[in-house]
């Protein structure tokens, strides 16, 4: 008996060859310099925000080149698969207006490569296998779950590398018949990959973030196939899928160097050339003292739907993410504020090498204040609202209230040289505003006049103040020169820098009648234009406002 009867009888059904597939797959029409890359989650759950900046440096390295962005879902692990994941992966990238060109939803498939879903390409991969079969390079092996604990244990003891290789590689020495005897009498078995490596010789890999790598040579007969006979393991899957999709750019975490052997030995076997590998540093987080890993478990920034409830605009998480991907990309940004993300030359040389990249939350709050500070009102409305009738009730019921009220509150010193940064994010803005709102400032009743604190002395500013100064009518000027006349008419003093050469002349200063209005009107020390904040709200609800504090 030869291989060629094993492979017959282990995939009788299979009838395509590699050659078929090179033809229904042919080379992509690229013209110099186009990359194809792809993303190629797991649909296990949320999406991490480790393979999301993955997904970000494809996407720019994609369409920065005029190339193809696909999305392939890797499901050949179905004892963990999510139902919902890969719906959530397709919101995460439309959310993010990254839009794959080539991917497979819902029963669509957009793209000459597909199936892009795995678990729908085993005709592909059990081909691929069969003709490792034919030519040598892949056989059955039964050995039990028992037997491979103990050769692991053994090992283990003896201070040996672990693994299925070399001596310890029992199945690779079966002789056809052999094989065929245990296949035919039902024993279960996997298929592996047959090694030709030597684990003391190198060979040059080059990483495109760590540059040119010395490795050893890949000795292990790793599992391509699992028991069941339907779908190949990721080492085997992403070789056969890179290569018939033809992915130019491999993105992935610096976890997956030490598979490189393996992998770069599978595409050998075929004959094929491997895309250009892209091994990003792990995210890490501050804790405490200490840079750790972010954890799926620990952190909820871990995944992607963190930054989309809290509210941070698209732009922000990207460029926070473009930052630790690119040493440069912060320097770039701020010389080329509005160019887009896909408009920076992306170099993976430029990335962390060791250490991980540290994603810090607090840089990622000032860069979506940032953002939103240089919104036009209209844009943040648009926004703010889109993102509060999904995640924020109060925000919506806010803003339906009275969209143009919203938005000349929202627009309080925005569209000027330096604009406000009160916002962190979407999620934030009702902490911000709830005061402008009557029925939620009804309810509040903790107020901090700071320096003026007797009740009869706030009355007094207050009731003068609304009954004799303030007109909704007046200009900015005007109002301010009204409020340094009550000022001086109560015996506080009106010039700060009087004030300061002599303050025990005084009562207080125009500082603190200002800080008593503002308090009185917001319940707030520190706000947006007092001047905007009174022509809003208009007379008749500053009086009421105020009016609690002298009735």
């Amino acid at each position: 008996m030869t291989n060629h009867d094993l492979a017959e009888l282990i995939f009788p059904n299979i009838t395509k060859t590699i050659e078929d597939y090179e033809k229904i797959y042919p080379e992509r029409n690229l013209k110099e310099g186009e990359k194809v890359t792809r993303f190629a989650p797991s649909p296990t759950g949320f999406v991490h925000i480790g393979n999301f900046q993955a997904a970000v440096i494809d996407y720019v390295m994609a369409k920065s080149s005029g190339g193809i962005f696909y999305l392939r879902n890797e499901d050949t692990d179905k004892s963990r698969e999510v139902e919902t994941a890969i719906e959530k992966i397709m919101q995460v990238l439309r959310f993010y207006d990254m839009e794959p060109d080539e991917y497979e939803y819902k029963g669509k498939i957009v793209g000459n490569y597909g199936p892009y879903i795995q678990s729908e390409r085993k005709e592909i991969y059990h081909a691929c296998i069969k003709y490792l079969i034919e030519i040598g390079r892949a056989y059955p092996c039964f050995c039990e779950k028992e037997h491979l604990d103990q050769m692991r244990e053994n090992q283990e003891k003896n201070k040996m590398r672990t693994g299925y290789y070399g001596r310890y590689a029992t199945c690779r020495n079966l002789s056809v018949e052999e094989a065929v005897a245990n296949i035919k009498a039902g024993k279960p078995y996997v298929i592996r990959f047959r090694s030709l490596g030597n684990f003391d010789d190198r060979f040059w890999f080059d990483d495109l973030v760590r540059g040119k790598l010395y490795l050893n040579q890949n000795d292990q007969d790793i599992v391509i196939m699992k028991s069941d006979n339907l779908l190949p393991t990721y080492h085997f899957a992403h070789v056969v899928d890179d290569h018939f999709m033809r992915t130019t750019h491999v993105v992935r975490g610096e976890e997956w160097l030490s598979s490189v052997p393996g992998h770069i030995e599978l595409f050998e076997a075929f004959g094929w050339k491997p895309p250009k590998y892209i091994h990003t540093p792990l995210i890490l987080k501050q804790d405490g003292d200490i840079k750790r890993k972010i954890s799926k478990r620990k952190d909820p920034e871990a995944s992607m739907s963190y930054y989309m409830e809290k509210g941070y605009p698209t732009e922000a998480v990207i460029e926070a993410l473009m930052t630790i991907a690119n040493s440069n990309y912060e320097e770039w940004h701020t010389a080329n504020p509005d160019k887009s993300f896909l408009e920076f030359d992306f170099q993976p040389k430029k990335m962390s090498s060791s250490g991980g990249a540290l994603f810090d939350l607090d840089k990622l709050n000032n860069i979506s204040k940032n953002v939103i500070s240089k919104m036009n009102k209209d844009t943040l409305y648009e926004l703010s609202y889109s993102w509060a009738k999904q995640y924020s009730e109060l925000l919506k019921n806010l803003i339906e209230m009275d969209p143009e009220y919203y938005k000349k509150i929202i627009n309080i010193e925005r569209e000027q040289k330096k604009p406000r940064k009160d916002y962190e994010t979407y999620a934030s803005i009702p902490n911000e505003i709830w005061y402008m709102y009557d029925h939620l400032f009804e309810e509040y009743h903790d107020y901090d006049f700071q320096k003026i604190s007797n009740p009869n002395e706030i009355a007094m500013i207050l009731k003068t103040y609304i009954e004799k100064y303030y007109q909704d009518s007046d200009d900015k000027d005007t109002w301010f020169d009204k409020i340094k006349q009550l000022t001086t008419e109560l015996g506080y003093c009106a010039d700060m820098k009087a004030y300061k050469e002599n303050p025990d002349a005084y009562k207080g200063s125009v500082a603190d009648i200002s800080t008593v209005i503002r308090v009185a009107l917001t319940t707030r020390s520190m706000t947006p234009d007092l001047y905007e904040l009174l022509k809003l709200l208009g007379k008749e609800r500053i009086q009421k406002r105020f009016a609690k504090f002298y009735q």
